[in-house]
């Protein structure tokens, strides 16, 4: 059995307090530092506590910024006053290096999760003011993993480096591997790329009118794949957001107000002094509607039977339905002011009646 030295103890104990001694002003200074760096920092946090429990659905500046603070960990805290203190004094490589790495791990760590903090903000500043009725707002927990697990990933790598790890091979494995997993799910990152450009450049938003190709619909959902929409027929639209990017998008919503034109033909033989009537007949007609603003009514081609008109006005409503019902109203209006000053519509010309039959050939004796 072994025996213990007990007269050691005496000497150890004594070094100690020797040395604390030795750095006392070191250690008082450090000590105060440290507790001012730490207080400074625990109030940060309590600020942010606040900002975040006066406003939880708040992601804007002001919002992201308190969850930063929110989120300062007491490891950090402590590792920081620690260091700090080791700093002030002399003590043994081994313990100050010791202090040193718990430092670089704390701190790196910590870095990640206020960048996390700061990239989930943004990226839920962008969904909308109500993230929770899209899919691509129930699918942020997908994106906080996805960020968490790239954001500690480098923090890792930055501690064993810091530790003297050669991470050449260990990056080196992990780009192969993410070249690996994107080549197999390109897809479906192509995809959730396209969804997140959608929300960050906003060519439109969930509730906008929008037309591509020939299909012209609102915006119902937009998800991690795809795109819905609720087209003027009344069916569901659903397309891929990397193929709806690909096209010319128009965001009817956006317009300040929409151009209608209505062709409109006149019989041939109208009086001069009745055409002259006719733009101002037009004019009248368009200004009938409230919120629409008259553009030009002329004559765009003479036909072999009609004098052709373009009536052209601008609507500043932005709904399907009213559009149709001024579109509608006008066109009524017109035909009513037209009858009223004597001026008929173009007839289209019958179709010719088929040629008669030839006659049958005299039977042959």
């Amino acid at each position: 059995m072994k025996k213990i030295n007990v007269a050691a103890a005496p000497r150890e104990i004594g070094s100690v307090f020797e040395w604390v001694v030795a750095n006392l002003e070191g250690l008082a200074l450090g000590a105060l530092v440290a507790a001012g760096i730490v207080a400074l920092m625990l109030v940060m946090r309590w600020i942010g506590h606040r900002i975040v429990a006066s406003d939880p659905e708040n992601f804007r500046w002001k919002g992201i910024i308190g969850r930063v603070l929110s989120k300062t960990t007491i490891f950090f805290m402590v590792a920081a006053a620690i260091d700090i203190v080791v700093s002030y004094t002399s003590i043994p490589p081994k313990l100050a290096r010791l202090a040193d790495i718990l430092f670089i791990v704390a701190a790196a760590f910590q870095a990640a999760i206020w960048a996390r903090e700061i990239i989930i903000g943004v990226v839920r500043s962008r969904v909308g003011d109500d993230p929770g009725a899209s899919t691509l707002g129930n699918a942020m927990v997908i994106i906080r993993v996805l960020v968490s697990v790239a954001l500690f990933a480098i923090a890792i790598i930055v501690i064993l480096d810091n530790l003297g790890v050669n991470v050449t091979a260990l990056v080196a494995g992990l780009g192969i591997g993410g070249i690996a997993i994107g080549l197999a799910a390109q897809g479906i990152f192509s995809d959730l790329f396209a969804a997140l450009s959608i929300v960050f450049d906003r060519p439109f938003r969930r509730g906008d009118a929008i037309r591509f190709d020939n299909t012209t619909g609102t915006v119902e959902r937009i998800g991690l794949k795809t795109t819905r929409l609720r087209s003027l027929t009344g069916e569901q639209v659903i397309m891929a957001n990397t193929k709806l990017l690909e096209r010319e998008i128009h965001n009817l919503q956006l317009a300040s107000s929409r151009r209608i034109a209505a062709p409109f033909g006149v019989a041939l033989d109208t009086a001069m002094d009745r055409l002259d009537r006719i733009a101002e007949v037009g004019e009248q007609a368009a200004t009938s509607r409230k919120g629409c603003k008259f553009v030009r009514c002329v004559m765009v081609s003479l036909g072999s039977s009609s004098l052709n008109f373009e009536l052209v006005w601008d609507d500043r409503s932005i709904d399907n339905n009213k559009l149709a019902e001024n579109r509608s109203a006008i066109l009524f209006e017109l035909l009513k002011r037209l009858k009223s000053e004597g001026i008929e519509l173009a007839v289209s010309a019958a179709a010719p009646a088929p040629p008669p039959p030839p006659p049958a050939a005299p039977a042959q004796a």
